[in-house]
């Protein structure tokens, strides 16, 4: 079962390479696959094509039954935005509860932009993994090739491919070398596709409606939601319109909250993850107040609009800009002029505006109102 994407998201998807040079690099060392990828990372392609477009570049040269690709909050490292291709969609709750569970290899713990496989994090024995014993074992997974995406400026995902059953059972030296060799450029790209969402169109239907919510149980089943969580499920995963939506964004939150109380993670159990248009929704996760074993209690996910700072500060990351640009777009964003910005961040009238110029180039904007503009999207100016 697919999720996040198409169904035939499974089969390579060639960008830019001629067939010789696919029969060339099939049986070779996955340079041209490497150059395709390189390329297509330096485009501008929304975030769930470029991934699709990615594992198709891979399966070219390394073998794979199976994967799940989250964009993560640079921040917090929740994911969301899942593409996934595995067994049992049913059991998704289950994968990514015990996803978070279980602490071998678990991303937030990951070197970044390096390959690291669970069969060597095991020394062979994978039943050392709580998710490989509970769940993936019956699946018949051999192996697990994992990867976290992170730069200076926060985690941008995580990645996870399986092997399940047939020759070899397990990712090779080779292979992990040559997913870590990829591992700066899909970083950057995965970063560049978040801060391009920035400057997509505002979009007729967006509103700033209250929060919606949904009730999971402690096992991640939904319990209730309000009629309003449709519809952002729906944008958040595209689903057939006869379909359910299904609130893979709020499974993660949730499993996040049952990360913290077991011990295992200390982040917030919340995530920003885009919508649609400009549009950023917030998405946290907290125990509802039971009568009796707190740990049986319903948990809430909420979903709203991000918040105005949160906003500026999630852009100024994905824009990689540096600590003091930061500041000065969240000072920009308050409506003070060039004068109010000299006095209140101690700088000279005339550093300010080589200040601005550098922001402008790294978010490809040419004014202060463009910059400002993506920077707090259609909901936050309206409410200004």
């Amino acid at each position: 079962m697919t999720v996040g994407g198409r169904d035939d998201c499974r089969y390579p998807v060639f960008v830019g390479c001629d067939d010789e040079a696919h029969s060339l690099h099939m049986a070779g060392d996955g340079t041209e696959v490497r150059r395709c990828i390189v390329e297509l990372c330096r485009t501008e392609v929304e975030s769930r094509l470029l991934r699709a477009e990615i594992l198709g570049h891979i399966k070219r040269v390394i073998d794979f039954d199976a994967y799940a690709w989250l964009l993560t909050d640079p921040e917090t490292r929740v994911g969301s935005a899942p593409l996934a291709q595995v067994p049992d969609l049913a059991g998704l709750p289950r994968l990514i509860r015990l996803k978070y569970a279980t602490r071998v290899n678990r991303w937030t713990d990951l070197v970044p932009n390096s390959c690291a496989t669970l069969a060597e994090a095991t020394g062979g024995n994978l039943s050392r993994s709580l998710l490989w014993r509970e769940l993936l074992c019956g699946y018949g997974v051999t192996d697990v090739a994992s990867m976290v995406f992170a730069d200076q400026f926060g985690c941008w995902g995580f990645l996870d491919l399986w092997r399940i059953g047939g020759s070899p059972a397990l990712f090779s030296g080779a292979e992990q070398a040559f997913l870590s060799s990829l591992g700066p450029n899909l970083t950057h790209a995965l970063r560049a596709s978040q801060a391009a969402s920035f400057a997509e169109p505002s979009l007729s239907t967006e509103s700033g409606e209250g929060p919606t919510v949904l009730l999971l149980s402690p096992q991640l089943a939904v319990v209730d939601q309000t009629p309003e969580s449709d519809v952002h499920l729906r944008g958040l995963l595209p689903t057939g319109a006869a379909s359910t939506p299904i609130p893979a964004a709020a499974y993660n939150v949730a499993a996040q909250l049952l990360a913290i109380e077991q011990g295992v993670d200390s982040g917030a159990a919340q995530a920003r993850t885009h919508l649609s248009g400009s549009r950023w929704l917030a998405l946290r996760a907290a125990r509802l107040v039971g009568d009796g074993d707190p740990l049986a209690a319903m948990i809430a996910v909420t979903v709203e609009p991000v918040r105005a700072h949160a906003r500026v500060e999630l852009y100024a990351r994905a824009s990689g800009l540096t600590p003091r640009e930061t500041d000065l777009l969240h000072r920009l964003a308050r409506g003070l002029s060039n004068r109010q910005l000299a006095a209140e961040m101690q700088l000279s009238p005339h550093t300010v505006p080589d200040h601005l110029k550098a922001i402008f180039s790294k978010t490809e904007t040419n004014s202060r109102s463009a910059l400002v503009a993506r920077a707090l999207g259609a909901e936050q100016i309206r409410r200004g």
